[in-house]
């Protein structure tokens, strides 16, 4: 399989990149994607919820009415959870949401999700970027030159370039990681990819048996 690849202005270099059908020819799991972006965003959960309960909530314990001949229920205390202000029923306690997903998983669900990407033409590979300081009208040039101003990206870089992500932060649909770092979530959330050659083949290899 061969990729077209891109200058920085967007325009065809005459250069193709050719890839292994072994790592990004793969029918995509759905399922693995799945299990990773779960995953990912359980560990996003602080879990640090609470509700005070019927014996935390500070009120008055008194015995509000006589047990019979009100012609009502029999009522105890103001904790009660049927009284404004008493206690939760039931209310959310802290705790944890990570849970384990294998490596293999993991590393699937990346795999898939790239050759999906691939598969459908979302995939835009760069000879590289550069960024001489660190300016968001230079970011913005360059998804104006491949028309993704208006489009959810994620810009993957071999190496971690500072420049680049402090170019895009300012952008509220851009994204920026390195190859080392690539995660299924980012994947999944971004519209198109921009990715250098470099990163490509980094990532190639992480899935090279």
């Amino acid at each position: 399989m061969e990729l077209t690849v891109y200058n920085q202005e967007g325009k065809a270099t005459g250069k193709k990149i050719k890839i292994s059908d072994e790592v990004f020819g793969i029918a995509p799991n759905e399922h693995v994607v799945y299990l990773d972006v779960k995953q990912y965003l359980a560990n996003q959960r602080q879990g640090t919820h609470k509700a005070k309960e019927r014996a935390e909530v500070a009120r008055s314990t008194r015995k509000l009415k006589k047990q019979k001949g009100t012609g009502g229920a029999r009522a105890g205390s103001m904790k009660s959870p049927l009284f404004k202000g008493g206690g939760r029923i039931f209310g959310p306690r802290p705790r944890d949401y990570h849970f384990k997903l294998n490596k293999k998983v993991k590393a699937l669900a990346r795999q898939s999700v790239l050759a999906s990407r691939i598969q459908s033409g979302d995939i835009a590979v760069l000879e590289g970027v550069s960024f001489e300081a660190p300016k968001t009208k230079a970011y913005l040039a360059m998804l104006k030159a491949f028309q993704l101003e208006n489009t959810k990206t994620l810009l993957i870089t071999s190496e971690n370039d500072q420049n680049a992500v402090l170019s895009g932060r300012n952008l509220p649909k851009v994204n920026v990681s390195n190859a080392s770092d690539l995660n299924t979530y980012d994947l999944v959330n971004a519209s198109k990819l921009l990715i250098t050659t470099a990163a490509l083949e980094k990532i190639e290899k992480q899935f090279v048996k």
